[in-house]
């Protein structure tokens, strides 16, 4: 049988590392929140949509012509990212204008991205 070299050949817990680590973990819930956001940007069109509104303020027309999509498809995507509070919206006149909802989401994008690029 083959043996498995990923894992420690004996029990050892450092407790001092242990104990600093279990003090800085998240609640329940603030993982939740984290997964479910992590969930929202795991799809690929979700991703595009705040891509390109992490370079200008755009309407669904807009978005829609840059991703080749129907805007019923991009109103649906921007629903889910407005819930979640990762893109926020203006009105002016008869046309709603979307962008991020802060620096935040840019920073994860570009994370994500240099990661993807490496």
């Amino acid at each position: 049988m083959k043996q498995n070299n990923d894992a420690c050949e004996i029990f050892c817990i450092n407790e001092k590392i242990v104990k600093e680590v279990k003090s800085s973990m998240l609640s329940d819930e603030e993982f939740f929140k984290l997964s479910e956001n992590f969930k929202i940007i795991s799809d690929s069109t979700r991703i595009k949509i705040l891509y390109a509104l992490s370079k200008k303020e755009l309407c669904v027309c807009d978005l829609a012509t840059i991703l080749k999509m129907k805007q019923s498809a991009i109103s649906h995507q921007l629903r889910i990212l407005k819930d979640t509070r990762l893109v926020k919206f203006r009105k002016e006149g008869k046309i709603v204008y979307y962008s991020l909802i802060d620096k935040h989401v840019i920073k994860l994008l570009d994370m994500g991205v240099e990661h993807a690029k490496e």
